[in-house]
C-alpha cells in the first residue's frame, strides 16, 4: 500500500536540482523549476519571463518578444530533466541530446512578465530514445506546441 501511495505522489525540482540534472547554465538554462513530476511520464516546467532576460537586448528592442526557439528548448529541457531524474543511478548522470522537433506551432507571443508553463507528456521511450508531446501555456492559454525527441547518453 505504501508503494501505491508513493507512485501516486507528484514530485518537483527546484533550480538546484535542475542544475544537477542538466549541464545547462546561464544564460542557456531556460527553466526555473519543474512541478508535478510523474516519474518520466509527465511534468510541468516553469519559466518566469523577465525584461532582464538577456534575449531582450536584441529580440526586439522596443517590442520584446521571447524567441519561439527558446520556448522549444525549454520544452526539451523540461523533458530531459525528468528523464535524467527518473534514471538517477551511481556515477555521472546521462547527457540528453535533442534529436528532433516535429509538429511545432507558435500561437501567441510571450512577453516579459509572462509565466510560461511547459507541459510535457511522454509519447514513448525505447532504449535511450524518448519522444514527448509538449505544450507551452501562459495563463492557461496555449502559446506553443511541439513533439520533441531526445537521446540519453552516459558519457
Amino acid at each position: 500500500m505504501a508503494d501505491e501511495k508513493q507512485l501516486s505522489e507528484l514530485e518537483a525540482a527546484d533550480i538546484q536540482e535542475i542544475m544537477s540534472l542538466l549541464p545547462h547554465r546561464y544564460p542557456f538554462l531556460l527553466i526555473d523549476k519543474i512541478i508535478e513530476i510523474d516519474g518520466d511520464n509527465s511534468a510541468i516546467g516553469i519559466k518566469n519571463v523577465s525584461i532582464s532576460d538577456h534575449v531582450f537586448q536584441g529580440h526586439f528592442p522596443g517590442k520584446p518578444i521571447y524567441p519561439g526557439v527558446l520556448l522549444v528548448e525549454s520544452m526539451a529541457q523540461t523533458a530531459g530533466a525528468i528523464c535524467v531524474k527518473a534514471r538517477q543511478m551511481d556515477g555521472p548522470p546521462p547527457v540528453v541530446y535533442f534529436m528532433t522537433v516535429d509538429k511545432c506551432k507558435f500561437r501567441k507571443p510571450v512577453v516579459p512578465g509572462d509565466v510560461v508553463e511547459f507541459h510535457v507528456t511522454k509519447i514513448r521511450s525505447k532504449g535511450a530514445i524518448w519522444k514527448f508531446a509538449a505544450v507551452a501555456k501562459v495563463d492557461g492559454q496555449k502559446v506553443s506546441e511541439a513533439e520533441i525527441s531526445a537521446m540519453l547518453v552516459v558519457e
